[in-house]
């Protein structure tokens, strides 16, 4: 994969930023998707200091991250027929209010009722994201800036998962854990609404009609084959937090368990920064495979269990491919998509990713018991999955025939 003959014809960020609505659409998203970062570790903290079991804790984090990945393909599909204010406006309100609800219980609430508010907050985590990788075509004038948008996208999701557990760590600390969950509904209100009001989340209509009859982008094999390859890469995502924790008890180094995931989303910040500001030749399916498979290598150090120093060096690595590998596959979609079902098919995306997560998370734990190797091996098997599902799919992966608006862009 190399850049283009005239890297200069390529979309700036500064040029991006400066377009009409760019920077507010994208500050609503950042702002609204900050408490998906800020809430496990709010809950966490919040039980824990109201006397609560850290399995009690375990089961909530792990209900709200679950219910927060089933409900965004539910509110993808509404955006794709309603439009995006009501649906990000409904959603936002109704997180604001279970986050509220879960800020004011007294410590030792009933664990049904904290359950119930938790599964509520999840579940109406508003398609931030969603809405804005369909509105970036309507705000971009190419091709080339398309994929800029998308990787300033990329890059600043990372920002939201740096910032937002620090930003916990800091109200715990200053105020108290209970502040941290009022400052996700204040969040999640504040940036929703921001990006709901925006000129062109009101003024965005879904195609076809009401009575249009619409087919799931996951009844068609290439959306069904990105979303399967997500799936690998988020298992990998999430035994890498399991992976750090058990370095961290191997090495008695307690601050890598921090360290190594935040040395990976620097390097996926570089990495989206980078690769969405130049113009790559090749073909955009190429460009999925390799950055896959970059992805795999940069993972398979873990499998030796690096000291501390080359561990946060090596997990810098994997980083650089998984913002490149998340632009290319969000790109693709605008191709494999059926027309009018973008939204619902970029919070599938967003769904797999996460339930990945989850599972990688659940499977590493299960077998880290006697050290980093066994959780190491299941980051690189999913890694390893992604590129094979890429790779017996790469025919499906090219259509032949534009589909949706963002490929009716003028190419200059």
């Amino acid at each position: 994969m190399t850049t283009a003959a005239q890297p200069t014809a390529s979309a700036r960020y500064s040029q991006l930023l400066r377009r009409p609505h760019v920077l507010r659409l994208l500050t609503g998203a950042v702002v609204g998707h900050l408490p998906v970062a800020m809430a496990p570790l709010a809950l966490l903290l919040a039980v824990r200091a109201g006397g609560g079991s850290v399995r009690q804790a375990g089961v909530l984090t792990a209900v709200y991250g679950v219910s927060a990945a089933l409900g965004q393909p539910w509110w993808g599909r509404l955006l794709d027929r309603h439009g995006q204010h009501g649906v990000l406006t409904t959603t936002a309100l109704a997180s604001t209010l279970s986050f509220a609800a879960l800020a004011a219980l007294r410590p030792g609430a009933h664990p049904a009722v904290l359950l119930a508010l938790t599964a509520a907050a999840g579940w109406a985590t508003p398609p931030a994201e969603a809405a804005l990788r369909v509105l970036w075509p309507e705000v971009t004038d190419n091709t080339r800036q398309l994929r800029t948008a998308l990787g300033l996208d990329a890059a600043a999701q990372e920002v939201v998962f740096i910032a937002g557990p620090l930003l916990v760590l800091l109200l715990e600390t200053a105020l108290g854990a209970r502040t941290a969950l009022a400052a996700c509904a204040v969040l999640v209100l504040g940036g929703t609404l921001l990006l709901a009001t925006a000129p062109p989340a009101r003024t965005w209509m879904p195609t076809g009609t009401r009575h249009t009859r619409r087919v799931s982008p996951l009844r068609l094999r290439g959306p069904r084959a990105l979303a399967a390859a997500l799936f690998g890469t988020g298992i990998a995502l999430g035994a890498m937090n399991i992976v750090a924790l058990q370095l961290a008890e191997t090495h008695h180094a307690p601050a890598l368990s921090t360290l190594i995931p935040a040395a990976l989303a620097a390097g996926s910040l570089t990495g989206g920064l980078v690769y969405g500001r130049r113009t790559w030749s090749g073909p955009p399916t190429g460009h999925l495979l390799l950055t896959a498979g970059c992805l795999l290598g940069g993972l398979l150090p873990t499998l030796a269990a690096p000291p501390p120093f080359l561990a946060v060096l090596t997990a810098l690595l994997p980083g650089l491919f998984l913002s490149p590998l998340l632009v290319q596959t969000f790109a693709g979609l605008d191709q494999l998509a059926p027309e009018g079902t973008l939204g619902e098919a970029a919070a599938w995306m967003i769904a797999s990713l996460g339930l990945g997560q989850a599972a990688g998370s659940a499977l590493a734990g299960a077998v880290g018991g006697s050290g980093p190797l066994a959780p190491a091996a299941v980051t690189v098997t999913g890694a390893a999955a992604s590129c094979l599902v890429l790779a017996a799919a790469r025919r499906t992966l090219t259509p032949p025939v534009p589909t949706t608006a963002a490929r009716q862009l003028v190419r200059r």
